[in-house]
């Protein structure tokens, strides 16, 4: 029984480790750029955008198509980088629990 106890206790643990990992996760940010730093994304929590910083010299009729590229090219680097830094936080969180794959739970990294 005292087992079953621990196991109960450890699980609480993980669950408050968990909660306090999606916390932060949700004031996290981080920025992605593209053509050469020319488009500057920031990202925040699940990937809402934060800020957009666009080189004036892509404000220029013509430019739109290449300015959609990049806008497009900097979030994706935003979003990996945000997704990494989350996975590394839900990882640390987990703890020796991280990448156990038990049935009818959800798979923590």
């Amino acid at each position: 029984m005292t087992d079953l106890n621990a196991l109960m206790k450890q699980a609480q643990a993980m669950q408050q480790k968990l909660q306090e990992a999606q916390a932060q996760m949700a004031e996290t940010s981080a920025s992605g750029t593209s053509g050469g730093g020319m488009v500057t994304i920031a990202l925040k929590g699940a990937g809402e955008i934060t800020s957009v910083v666009i080189d004036d010299s892509l404000l220029v009729p013509g430019e739109g198509e290449i300015l959609a590229d990049l806008i497009v090219a900097a979030h994706a680097d935003a979003k990996r980088r945000l997704d990494e830094v989350n996975s590394a936080l839900m990882r640390e969180a987990a703890g020796p629990m991280a990448g156990m794959n038990i049935p009818g739970m959800p798979k923590l990294f």
